[in-house]
């Protein structure tokens, strides 16, 4: 390829360039020789495919263009970096000013930012974006609490099970245990039968129905530990259902030997129907006194997702004979509705079966629910509280005197 070069420069020189010199054509002709020069290394590298010319001003444009094209973004790039730096400076300004400004802000959320229409609309933006950010720091905080409580459990848990590898405390732990469960076995024989209706699953969700289990699994351990213990009964209850699934769950291995009866039958062909008094909160029926001659059948469900009366109209359907905890009567009641827990339910069973002390076995009744007990019904402190207000209010003073003064002789004296 070398040696070609420069044979045809050789030639050029010796035979064209004093022709051109000549003739006044020295300028013109370094194209043609450049030209010529081209072709000919063209064609000793590709013989086999034709020759093309070069078209030098086509070149040049397209290489300008592309120049221009590489300069047009490289200075949009410092005009788009710029706009940002000056919303972001904003940003700083207004959040010195106290105005409510996220702390990070990502660059979409700023160009976002950028294209609101209004000063308005920038600030309803800024404002939304200051809220999500602290909604979660809280979330994040409340995480690391529960993580942190979460360990301290684990702690106290494994400080508990080191107490646990004692000689003493396993040997009274196991003698406890037989103890519970000899009480337990005992109840079946001679003790007093609670029933839980287990015909609710169709009415509940999953997460419902795992709720409702985990309180059963608590009543049957406070019934355990009792000093005289319910025979508990699961009726209505079928194989392979959400109910077993889930008590398989909770229980594991220990479902096949816990002292309850467990069947498929209703509670009406096990039991005579005079015998059976259906708790619920709709009863218009109060509870006076707990009797231990009666059996006691609970409603195995979680009240909040069930419309109200559906227990009181399963019972009715039966022809059973209903009742409802005298809440009213011995608490003043606040908020909230008058559906308790079933670990709540057996809790206050088992009280009144072994002390027959409503205010002992109302005690397991939250707290969040009522102001406090009441020494007279409810009724007679409503009176008297309107009572008062009328006195307030100075209308029919004499009246109200004297009627007080017959109600309460004692503590009230007419001036």
């Amino acid at each position: 390829m070398q040696c070609a070069n420069m044979l045809l420069r050789k030639i050029v020189r010796s035979s064209v360039l004093p022709f051109a010199a000549q003739h006044g054509m020295k300028k013109d002709l370094f194209p043609l020789s450049r030209t010529l020069s081209l072709s000919l290394s063209l064609k000793q590298e590709k013989s086999c495919e034709p020759s093309e010319k070069l078209d030098l001003d086509e070149w040049k444009k397209v290489m300008k263009s592309g120049l221009q094209e590489d300069v047009s973004e490289t200075v949009s790039e410092p005009k788009e970096l710029s706009s940002l730096a000056a919303a972001r400076e904003t940003l700083e300004m207004w959040r010195l000013a106290g105005r409510a400004v996220p702390e990070n802000i990502s660059e979409e959320q700023l160009k976002t930012f950028m294209e609101c229409p209004s000063k308005s609309a920038k600030k309803k933006y800024l404002k939304y974006l200051h809220l999500r950010e602290l909604h979660k720091k809280n979330d994040k905080r409340k995480m690391d609490e529960k993580r942190e409580r979460r360990l301290e459990a684990q702690d106290q848990a494994s400080n508990t099970d080191e107490t646990k590898k004692s000689s003493f405390i396993c040997v009274w732990s196991s003698t406890m245990d037989k103890a519970y469960n000899w009480r337990a076995a005992q109840s079946m024989i001679f003790g007093q039968p609670l029933v839980f209706d287990m015909s609710y699953e169709k009415e509940m969700s999953l997460r419902e129905v795992t709720n409702t289990v985990r309180q059963i699994v608590m009543s049957e351990s406070c019934n355990r530990r009792s000093v005289d213990p319910f025979h508990i009964h699961f009726c209505n209850f079928k194989d392979d259902s959400l109910y077993h699934r889930e008590f398989i769950k909770n229980y594991r291995e220990a479902w096949g030997k816990l002292l309850i009866t467990v069947t498929d039958k209703c509670y009406t062909e096990i039991f005579p129907k005079d015998k059976l008094i259906y708790l619920t909160a709709d009863s218009p029926k109060v509870m006076k006194t707990f009797d231990h001659d009666k059996i006691y059948i609970v409603g195995s469900m979680v009240d909040k997702s069930i419309k109200t009366g559906v227990s009181l109209a399963r019972a009715k359907r039966l022809g059973l004979e209903t009742a409802a905890l005298p809440l009213e009567k011995y608490l003043l009641w606040s908020t909230g509705a008058k559906n308790l827990t079933l670990d709540q339910m057996m809790n206050i069973l088992l009280t009144l079966k072994d002390t027959a002390d409503w205010k002992k076995a109302l005690e397991f009744v939250p707290k969040r629910k009522y102001c406090g007990f009441v020494n007279k019904p409810v009724k007679e402190l409503k009176k008297t509280l309107d009572l008062m207000k009328t006195l307030k209010l100075r209308k029919g003073r004499e009246e109200v005197e004297k009627q007080f003064a017959k109600n309460h002789p004692k503590k009230f004296k007419l001036k």
